[in-house]
């Protein structure tokens, strides 16, 4: 295409050659040559540029935003690498109804044990944010459950797509669907495994798995609560095996144009130092939350409050990670971070050790990691349990959930209290936000919440509420206006207005 332009800039050359010699002279060969932009005519404004492409991990400016272009849906749990995208609307501003539910009969449950013992588990819990994502013309939900099944269903009937993927034991985390389009889900069970599944077959396929006892040491158990990011063909994952890891998928396709991956570990780092050990008193740490990337720095925290930054701005060049934050809060810190898009750190902590630290710090906070001596920016005291729910940012606030069952809205640059809103039998799900309707469930009667936080100065009104089956304490995902939550009962519900 360079060569015919050549020929017209050369008979334009030939028409102006006395003042056009220079800039006409080896245009044609040139594969970097781009024709200069007509000026602005008289009296107008040149367009403003487009923005520089950004160099490093994530973008902390697609906050809020969907997880890139090549996949719609909500691919992970709080759907991207800043925890900040809640799904799409319009979220219904009435009651909505029942459309389907999964299983029709029955339910999902299996045995596991735990410090308690062997006890039945039921439906879905803590975090258990379904993903859902378009695919072959169709919407998918693909899920884990306390049945130690991964399902996955059309989103308008709720039929299996595909049959289900058992491992062997519950699945507690939320899933993660690959953002770059390989048909490919990444999820752990109990059962000491953390998985990749193709999903372009006629069943799930197991492509690799990674051991919770596969790096050295390890100080507490064999789950996998955290859900992945995988971001330029890098996987980041936390574990209850008290480790953070990094994995190299190299993802490809085979000859028959299935999809690939060769996994490598090749990074892991203990979630604790021995400073930590000497601060909590103890060594029963593991990361229960997803890991935040916020432009060129990973964020996780530990079960005994330990916040960390490791900076890979040169993993893909063979450097190994540095750490660029320490931050501990004090006490079990569950909630996965939310960064916004300046770079400033959420985090909300327990309170049940309560510590000296715990007492100076808070619950609710405010982190600058730019300021990694002293990164506290402000923090409110939440005495009565603290929060194990993930804060939601929204507007000029952060609203957190409370262990005693309060949404507390905040505003994010003053961290002043607006307003608390009591929510009776709030469990541990994170609050969910779409066109200005935050959802939210309980864990007692079984109610799922709706209400309005247009204006952010007011505490929000009840605009309505549902029981779809028992206890919610997953994390609701909103898609085109559905709501998709999963129960202690034993069921996945498909809400909407009919």
């Amino acid at each position: 295409m360079t060569r015919p332009l050549g020929r017209r800039l050369a008979l334009l050359c030939a028409a102006l050659l006395a003042t056009a010699v220079a800039a006409c002279d080896t245009a044609s060969d040139d594969p970097a040559f781009v024709p200069p932009s007509a000026a602005a005519p008289s009296g107008s404004t040149a367009p403003e540029p487009a923005p520089a492409a950004f160099a490093g991990w994530h973008d902390p400016a697609q906050t809020g935003k969907p997880w890139g272009d090549k996949v719609k849906g909500l691919l992970t749990f709080r759907g991207n690498p800043t925890r900040t995208f809640h799904g799409t609307g319009p979220l219904p501003k009435t009651k909505p109804e029942e459309l389907w539910r999964f299983p029709k009969t029955g339910n999902m449950c299996r045995p596991s044990v735990d410090e308690h013992g062997e006890r039945i588990w039921c439906g879905m819990g803590w975090t258990g944010q379904p993903a859902v994502f378009e695919r072959d013309g169709k919407t998918w939900i693909v899920f884990g459950a306390y049945d130690g099944k991964v399902h996955f269903l059309d989103a308008t009937s709720g039929e299996r797509l595909l049959p289900d993927f058992t491992t062997n034991d519950i699945i507690k985390g939320s899933v993660t669907i690959d953002p770059d389009g390989f048909p490919l889900v990444y999820t752990g069970s109990r059962d000491d495994y953390f998985r990749i599944i193709a999903i372009d077959g006629d069943k799930p396929k197991e492509l690799w798995k990674l051991s919770a006892y596969a790096v050295k040491p390890t100080l507490w158990n064999n789950d996998w609560d955290s859900s992945a990011i995988i971001i330029d063909d890098y996987l980041f994952e936390g574990g209850e095996n008290s480790q953070f890891h990094i994995v190299k998928l190299n993802r490809g396709y085979d000859a028959n144009g299935k999809v690939t991956v060769n996994p490598k570990l090749i990074w892991n780092t203990p979630s604790w130092d021995e400073k930590l050990i000497k601060e909590a008193g103890h060594k029963t740490f593991s990361v229960e939350n997803s890991v935040n990337v916020s432009g060129n720095t990973i964020y996780f925290a530990n079960s005994a409050g330990l916040v960390q930054g490791w900076d890979i701005s040169g993993l893909k060049s063979g450097q190994k990670p540095k750490r660029v934050l320490r931050f501990w809060t004090g006490d079990d810190t569950d909630g996965s971070i939310v960064s916004d898009e300046k770079g400033m750190l959420y985090v909300g902590s327990e309170y049940e050790k309560k510590n000296a630290r715990s007492k100076t710090v808070g619950q609710l906070m405010k982190l600058d990691p730019s300021k990694p001596d002293d990164p506290l920016v402000w923090k409110i005291d939440e005495r009565n349990g603290g929060t194990y729910s993930t804060a939601a940012l929204h507007k000029d606030i952060v609203i957190f959930g409370t262990h005693a069952m309060d949404l507390v809205g905040v505003d994010r640059e003053t961290g002043k209290e607006r307003w608390r809103q009591h929510v009776p039998g709030m469990g541990h799900g994170s609050p969910v936000i779409v066109d200005d309707v935050l959802v939210i469930g309980d864990c007692n009667a079984g109610w799922l919440n709706a209400y309005d936080v247009a204006d952010t100065s007011v505490a929000p009104k009840l605009l309505w509420r549902v029981k779809p089956g028992a206890c919610i304490e997953s994390t609701p995902a909103v898609w085109n206006g559905v709501i998709y939550v999963g129960t202690r009962a034993g069921q996945l519900h498909a809400l909407a207005l009919r």
